[in-house]
């Protein structure tokens, strides 16, 4: 299991770096997140969980432990976010299932 809290200091240092190198690129990606998380229609904890089953879909660690923080601030229960997280979890056997399809077509149209 990750220690979360040494993980998100730890990024948040790298971050600082990328910063420093390339500040026009963190500049842009935080106006998007700002802008993505200024909605008139979804309340906080709605919006992060979304964030969390994109999250788990994309295998992205930093945005699972930054999502579940600001869950938390939201007032997210550990219960509601297991239901989203069933989800995300139905959503990743459907993609794989769709995809497996793919496949079918393949094989039918590979050698005729």
């Amino acid at each position: 299991m990750e220690d979360w809290d040494s993980y998100s200091a730890a990024l948040k240092e790298r971050g600082k770096e990328l910063a420093a190198l390339h500040p026009e690129v963190v500049k842009g990606f935080s106006a998007l997140s700002r802008g993505a998380a200024t909605t008139k229609h979804l309340d906080a904890k709605t919006r992060e969980f979304i964030a969390l089953a994109v999250a788990v879909t994309t295998r992205c660690e930093g945005c699972i432990d930054a999502h579940v923080r600001k869950a938390r601030a939201a007032g997210a229960t550990k219960e509601e976010l297991a239901e989203a997280m069933g989800v995300a979890i139905a959503l990743n056997a459907g993609a794989a299932l769709t995809y497996s399809l793919h496949v079918l077509d393949a094989m039918d149209g590979v050698g005729g």
